[in-house]
């Protein structure tokens, strides 16, 4: 029979349902927030193993993809190892529950989760910790439960429990709280530089939210709880604790008084290898085992240790209570890294590397429940066994590694303007020595990693641990505590806390509280807070004193970063068909480059000549032609009206031979030749997008010439009279462009292959053929003269009727254009080849053929329709005996295909 309870939280329920699955576990639950669900269990073994001489926990969370209705990536499709997010939540559910089973117990317990369902918009992580502690809480293990669990966030100034993925990224908080009926027993999370007074606040608003949840599970245990079983603690027998006592006497405590861990571990280590020598050979090795010898030395180091806080008010290290141990720092020590720092405190050293990566290097994942799916800021933790003088497997990161690691990221990560800064940052922490608190120390190398590395954060970021030693009253509340700042690795052992805040001097940004109580009334942890900001401070002063503020520069090792901003629509044109322009330019310029759909182009590079010229080409191939700007270009086309110049790779312009100088020019190619570059000014664009160039006014502008007065030279032609071809009908845009162009530029320019690359020539190539057969009229360009206008080059009138002699300069599928006067060009669709159906334009005229045709007429755009047939039948009716055409060209002769 199933039991289910509802409790209302932050504006939604949450539901607690135990007796539906996994009835033969000592104690399940399913816990559901919206649509996110996940299944709680926990067992506890019968027995301890033999021998066993801890507590063994486990906790296990895991999230599969069916609960989102999503197949797992990889080969296998299945999911394998933890994530780092499953691994977070495991110690997340873990550190709460742990301090709250019996001393002494040393039956294995397993608390497993696994998540049912994930709507995508409520977390799962503080639903695993309240689904441990509602398991355990109905289950027969003993536990000193149950707990509350809930998330805060503050949007607007406003505290919200449980808030949605959509509501946190509006947050400046994210606090993760676990309360019982009167005290904080654990919180981790970050902050947004939040005050300390603020932080307090929310720490009360939480304690508040759990108290629904705590009420919940009691009411639930009520319902359908197991009478919790009689259990047998293994502790040392109390006439060989007493001895032990005895024989170590007085020497203890000189002992632990001792300055350095290694010499201070050595000294106590000496005094019970031969306390535990004289034990067996008073009780015999069968009582005093390796288990009661470890217990023993473990109780007596803890009431020393204990007495001396609480007691005579002394540390281990003869620091006063509030005191910082010696900080040393150095930063740039590393020649190759990006940014470098060592950071030690005492006994506590870590080394960060600070390596800046390109957007490619941000770190995807899989988000199940939600929330983020990538990382641009990574910090790695790794804790070696020389570290702490010991030797032991070497394997990947363990859950503590990531743990430390993740603490310290979220720490660092509000001070880095990631939405801005282009790069992906990563940081390694390497702990070279530990005696306390690497992570916070691990924070603070960090952060001079980052400014050594020239990453610009707001503000730098510090961190310290507080730990506090306590003394229960017979009413089983604290009667007598002391607060310890920057503890060490045995008072974090043999004392009761490890309260880490790291922050800025503006406010808090990361923050993890682990407790050996079963919790701490919240006005103590409010000293804990005010004594954490104090010795923040010292310690960032300290820091600022290494590296006042983040170096101006980035290291010659690190890539170089430009960003670009192009046209959209130019995007095709950058990344080439088939990618072929982007990645010839990856290849010439040794760059990655990302593009974005808004057209933001961004170049990293460690060379600044490939910067350079990567830059160059983006810029090129992304730019517009401005009217009034001076250009380099080169000639890539003549035609007797003047020469059409390249200014930017596939965009031209024309310069009318008008334009070329300020004297007369009969012959375009006595001023230039193919291939010249020359320099050019943008004198217009018209609607179409056409471009006007000329040289003679950036002569003008370089000091090349003298300026015009404005007058033509006599004789020149004037620019009005210039017939403007339409863009998509220059004649050279047909074979014989696609001779000049696809020859001269996407063979020519495919030859200058070294230049632009030769996949370049052969997408221009392409691109040319393209424009050459763009519409029906490509190849009659020159046929745009207004109506009745002369005949461009020839001077010559078109009348309509007359017979011409014409060459045949571009074959389309729907008929040929053949020029009919020196720079005129017109149309002779495949219905005016021939009196007879014609299926292929090829069948008829051959390119470079001559042949006559018949103007048939001039649109108003000027273009012309020419006919072959026609001018058949004319020329067949003046040969049959009858008068020749008066319109007839004087040109004369035969047609050879006729």
């Amino acid at each position: 029979m199933s039991h289910t309870v509802q409790i209302p939280v932050g504006g939604q329920f949450i539901t607690i349902e135990t007796g539906r699955f996994a009835k033969q576990a000592d104690g399940a639950v399913t816990v559901q927030l919206g649509e996110t669900i996940i299944l709680t269990a926990a067992v506890a073994a019968s027995k301890a193993k033999p021998g066993q001489d801890f507590f063994p926990l486990t906790v296990d969370y895991r999230e599969k993809a069916a609960a989102a209705g999503r197949f797992p990536g990889g080969y296998f499709k299945r999911e394998g190892r933890p994530s780092e997010k499953e691994i977070l939540t495991c110690r997340l559910t873990d550190r709460p529950i742990r301090p709250l089973f019996p001393k002494g117990w040393y039956n294995e317990v397993q608390v497993q989760s696994l998540l049912l369902s994930a709507d995508g918009q409520n977390d799962a992580d503080i639903l695993s910790i309240l689904g441990a502690s509602a398991a355990l809480t109905v289950s027969d293990i003993p536990w000193d439960g149950p707990l509350g669990a809930v998330r805060i966030a503050r949007v607007a100034g406003e505290f919200l429990v449980n808030p949605t993925h959509e509501q946190q990224a509006q947050s400046d908080l994210d606090l993760i709280y676990v309360g019982n009926k009167t005290d904080v027993v654990m919180y981790e999370g970050a902050a947004n530089e939040i005050s300390e007074a603020d932080f307090i606040s929310a720490l009360k608003f939480a304690q508040a939210a759990c108290q629904p949840l705590i009420a919940a599970q009691e009411e639930l245990a009520a319902k359908a709880g197991k009478t919790k079983r009689a259990i047998t603690v293994t502790i040392v027998p109390e006439e060989i604790l007493t001895a032990a006592k005895t024989l170590a006497g007085d020497r203890i405590i000189p002992a632990l008084l001792t300055q350095q861990k290694l010499a201070r571990e050595a000294a106590v280590n000496a005094i019970f290898a031969e306390v535990g020598q004289k034990l067996v050979a008073q009780f015999g090795a069968d009582k005093v085992t390796e288990f009661v010898l470890k217990d023993a030395q473990y109780y007596i180091q803890k009431e020393a240790i204990r007495s001396l806080v609480l007691d005579h008010s002394k540390r281990l290290d003869g620091r006063d209570f509030d005191a910082i141990r010696t900080l040393t720092s150095e930063v740039g020590f590393l020649p190759r890294a990006h940014g470098s720092a060592v950071f030690a405190r005492g006994e506590t050293q870590a080394v960060c590397l600070a390596t800046l990566g390109t957007s490619d290097d941000i770190q995807q994942f899989d988000s199940y429940t939600g929330g983020e799916t990538k990382k641009q800021f990574l910090l790695h933790y790794n804790f070696p066994n020389y570290s702490v003088g010991e030797t032991g497997r070497i394997t990947g990161p363990g859950r503590r590694e990531i743990g430390h690691g993740a603490l310290a990221e979220r720490s660092v990560r509000p001070v880095i303007p990631l939405t801005e800064y282009p790069y992906a940052v990563r940081i390694t922490a390497e702990i070279m020595e530990s005696n306390g608190s690497t992570s916070m120390a691990s924070v603070c190398g960090a952060t001079l990693a980052l400014m050594d590395a020239g990453v610009p954060i707001t503000r730098p970021v510090a961190g310290i641990s507080i730990g506090i030693c306590t003394e229960y009253g017979a009413n089983h509340e604290i009667s007598r505590y002391k607060l310890l700042t920057d503890i060490i690795g045995w008072e974090d052992a043999f004392c009761d806390m490890d309260c880490k805040i790291a922050g800025t001097e503006k406010g808090i940004t990361g923050f993890q509280l682990d407790l050996k109580l079963k919790g701490i009334p919240l006005p103590i942890m409010e000293q804990t807070i005010e004594k954490a900001r104090i010795a923040r401070g010292l310690i960032l002063a300290h820091m600022l004193t290494t590296l006042p503020a983040p170096r101006s520069d980035i290291s010659k090792y690190a890539p170089r970063i430009v960003t670009l901003k192009i046209n959209p629509e130019k995007i095709g044109a950058l990344i080439g068909p088939g990618g072929k322009n982007i990645k010839r330019l990856v290849e010439e310029s040794g760059c990655e480059i990302n593009i974005e759909d808004d057209g933001t182009v961004k170049v990293f590079s460690v060379s600044p000549e490939g910067m350079e010229i990567a830059r160059r080409e983006i810029e090129a191939l992304s730019a517009e032609i401005e009217i009034g700007k001076v250009y380099k270009g080169r000639v890539v086309t003549i035609k007797e009206f003047g020469a059409f110049v390249e200014v930017f790779p596939g965009q031209d312009g024309l310069v009318h031979v008008s334009e070329l100088s300020n004297k007369r020019v009969a012959r375009v190619e006595d001023v230039i030749k193919m291939g010249d570059d020359i320099w050019v000014k943008c004198i217009g664009v018209d609607e179409k997008g056409r471009v006007k160039l000329s040289r003679k006014a950036a002569m003008e502008e370089r000091g090349e010439i003298p300026p015009s007065t404005g007058a033509p030279e006599e004789g020149a032609p004037a620019a009005s009279e210039e017939a403007r071809p339409e863009r998509a009908e220059r004649p050279e845009r047909g074979p014989e462009r696609g001779a000049d162009r696809g020859g001269d530029r996407g063979g020519d320019r495919g030859a200058r292959g070294g230049d632009r690359g030769g996949d370049r020539g052969g997408d221009r190539g392409g691109r040319v053929a393209d424009r050459g057969g763009r519409g029906g009229d490509r190849g009659g360009r020159r046929s745009d003269a207004p109506a009745g206008g002369d005949g461009e080059g020839s001077g010559e009138p078109l009348e309509i009727g007359k017979i011409y002699r014409a060459k045949v300069v571009t074959i389309k599928d729907f008929g040929a254009f053949v020029e009919f006067l020196p720079g005129r060009e017109g149309l002779v669709h495949v219905s005016e080849l021939a009196n007879f159906r014609v299926k292929q334009v090829e069948d008829i005229v051959q390119l470079g053929d001559e042949i006559w045709v018949k103007l048939l007429g001039q649109d108003e755009k000027g273009r012309v329709r020419l006919s072959r047939k026609a001018a058949m039948e004319e020329r067949e009716k003046a040969s049959s005996g009858e008068a020749p055409a008066a319109s007839e060209s004087a040109s004369g002769g035969s047609d050879a295909q006729e």
